[in-house]
């Protein structure tokens, strides 16, 4: 960047840039744009991510984001309890509500086991979704987590971690229309609708 441009320009571009999939350049343009509209475009906008950072939660149920102590799933009775789709990341759950006619609860684990990268069993919400199944009412639980080598690697610590406490309750994986490597929040809908739909029962880890 040129050493031209003003201090504040050189911070919103280096801010910008942090976020994903936003490089220098396109930083940049986004700099531009808002120097090109109004000020309170600006306004705004920093306004909408302050308030996105203060009234935003945890659901202490599922963990999705709220704005209260439950998200909007949770706190709706007309969800049933007797499922639990078990999804890696709140962006998976989002996905899943905008192209399927699914009416029972999630669980966000927060991320995928993969020791490498430094994620372990211990940094997953397991334990929350353990007291789920141990208090009562639930019937299958839905492994809706990524076709790819860590995902299978979680599905087989969930599958291990649930099962002392399962009793009848059924553990079903997606069917294999989502092919190895794919990443569900790019899943196309017919593909996803597909995959969920045929879901498999997971037989017990030994």
């Amino acid at each position: 960047m040129s050493s031209s441009e003003p201090p504040a320009f050189e911070r919103a571009v280096q801010e910008l840039a942090r976020l994903p999939g936003v490089g220098e350049k396109t930083a940049e343009r986004l700099a531009y744009h808002l120097l090109g509209q109004s000020p309170g475009i600006a306004r705004s906008l920093a306004q909408a991510l302050e308030d996105l950072v203060q009234e935003t939660r945890e659901c202490v149920e599922c963990h999705h984001f709220a704005e209260g102590t439950l998200c909007r799933i949770c706190e709706n009775p007309k969800r049933s309890i007797a499922q639990i789709c078990v999804v890696e990341m709140p962006q998976d759950l989002i996905r899943f509500e905008q192209i399927l006619d699914y009416r029972g609860r999630y669980h966000v684990l927060g991320g995928r086991f993969a020791p490498l990268e430094g994620v372990f069993p211990e940094n997953l919400n397991l334990d929350t979704l353990v007291r789920r199944i141990k208090s009562g009412g639930v019937e299958e639980v839905i492994l809706a987590l990524n076709p790819n080598t860590e995902g299978e690697a979680t599905a087989e610590l969930v599958t291990r971690t649930l099962e002392p406490h399962l009793g009848d309750i059924t553990i079903t994986r997606l069917a294999t229309g989502l092919p190895h490597g794919a990443e569900i929040g790019f899943a196309g809908r017919g593909v996803l609708q597909d995959a969920f739909h045929r879901r498999t029962e997971v037989a017990p880890w030994r």
